[in-house]
């Protein structure tokens, strides 16, 4: 593995996100998926996945990046954060993976092309802890033509993200609150890494960029800091990133929270579109409304969506404009799935 430096007591030190863990040889990082073997750090669980199955693209979720097509999402083990409240602790926080056997970057590739999928998303737990495996299918996807989709914390180095990013169509960067004391708590790691990297994907790379909060009761929706997370994003990246507002069920270490209710996210929506953002979601709830792409000019609905499914025809072209109106609509509709 390439990032990684000896410290002055030969320990190894792993440089791909900003924990800089130290091992010694046997030792495992703290996202459980490096360990230092004979004194250099390597991957555990480089090709050995948990997690595969073709999802629609609005799943990941991406509602303005290939709408109504299929994605090969994949995923392996560990996390370089440790959230209370994972949606998916049974693989980000489970460090064995049960009678796997190795897939080959190249096997990724021809497994999308076999199912007719437009893009392969990295996702399920942390892609950053599995990074030299994700770059080495990200560049054989970009030689054949497959799209290539990262949905990740965003908690990594400026190295590994350069690497990285050189080889990414398409991103939603998990911000889980605007607050350091509730990043610190519930995550065991700081805001600033991860609205750097926001800031690096907008402005120094050409990856479509989408925005994903998860609300919890009592925890990371109190409306200031809603208010702070829009305005930062309007100020430093712009107001016509998409951003979405997902529902909590209880899970992991916080069972005894209580599911995110439907009024909650209409609130959220409510508060960062009065802000100034175009494009504001809701989404794992059943509710046409606010899962539906209205243009930001006309208003009118231009991709109208349930359950992460498209319900009518879609109203914007391959150009990315509204077809009743012909305002251009931030995103890449160069392909739509019928």
């Amino acid at each position: 593995m390439k990032y990684q430096n000896t410290a002055k007591d030969n320990r190894q030190e792993c440089t791909i996100c900003p924990r800089y863990c130290k091992l010694k040889v046997n030792q495992k990082g703290f996202c459980k998926a490096y360990k230092n073997i004979n004194g250099r750090i390597e991957p555990l669980y480089y090709g050995k996945l948990s997690s595969m199955q073709i999802d629609p693209i609005e799943k990941k979720p991406l509602y303005h990046f290939y709408p109504n097509t299929k994605t090969l999402s994949i995923g392996a083990l560990g996390c370089n954060l440790a959230c209370k409240f994972c949606q998916n602790y049974s693989i980000s926080q489970t460090f064995e993976v049960p009678n796997s056997n190795y897939i080959p970057p190249q096997a990724i590739c021809d497994l999308a092309k076999k199912y007719n999928c437009e893009s392969v998303s990295f996702t399920y737990n942390e892609p950053v802890v599995f990074i030299d495996y994700v770059i080495d299918t990200a560049k054989i996807l970009k030689e054949n033509n497959i799209k290539t989709i990262l949905v990740s914390s965003g908690y990594l180095n400026q190295k590994p993200r350069e690497d990285l990013f050189r080889y990414i169509d398409a991103c939603n960067i998990d911000l889980k609150g605007f607050n350091e004391k509730f990043y610190n708590k519930n995550c065991l790691c700081n805001l600033y890494p991860i609205i750097d990297t926001i800031k690096y994907i907008k402005n120094n790379t050409n990856a479509h960029l989408e925005i994903t909060t998860l609300l919890i009761e009592g925890e990371n929706d109190l409306d200031d800091d809603i208010k702070n997370e829009v305005y930062w994003i309007i100020e430093n990246i712009g107001k016509d990133v998409p951003l979405h507002f997902l529902a909590f069920f209880p899970s992991y270490k916080m069972k005894d929270k209580k599911q995110t209710s439907i009024d909650i996210i209409r609130k959220a929506i409510k508060i960062a579109k009065d802000v100034g953002l175009l494009y504001v979601y809701g989404g794992n709830i059943d509710d046409q409304e606010i899962s539906t792409t209205f243009c930001h000019n006309c208003k009118k609905p231009i991709i109208t969506r349930r359950n992460l499914s498209i319900k009518d025809s879609i109203n914007i072209d391959n150009e990315g404009k509204c077809v009743f109106c012909n305002t251009q609509i931030p995103g890449v509709f160069e392909k739509i799935g019928f």
